[in-house]
């Protein structure tokens, strides 16, 4: 696993909590919720590819 996927993990959740933190504090509670809903989308669409590679392996280890 490549160091840069953390960082841009760690950047999209400090940036998705300030906003969430904005947008919550404004009254605007549904674009808070919206704004964290696509955030973890965002990084589940990045980790499509290592979550593959994972089972992979683990189907190689266990012969199956």
């Amino acid at each position: 696993m490549d160091t840069a996927l953390i960082f841009k993990v760690v950047g999209i959740g400090l940036l998705v909590s300030v906003s969430y933190q904005i947008l919550n504090k404004s009254g605007r509670d549904e674009q808070a919720m919206l704004v964290t809903l696509s955030g973890v989308v965002i990084v589940l669409l990045m980790m499509v590819n290592e979550i593959s590679d994972l089972l992979t392996k683990i189907r190689e280890l266990f012969g199956l």
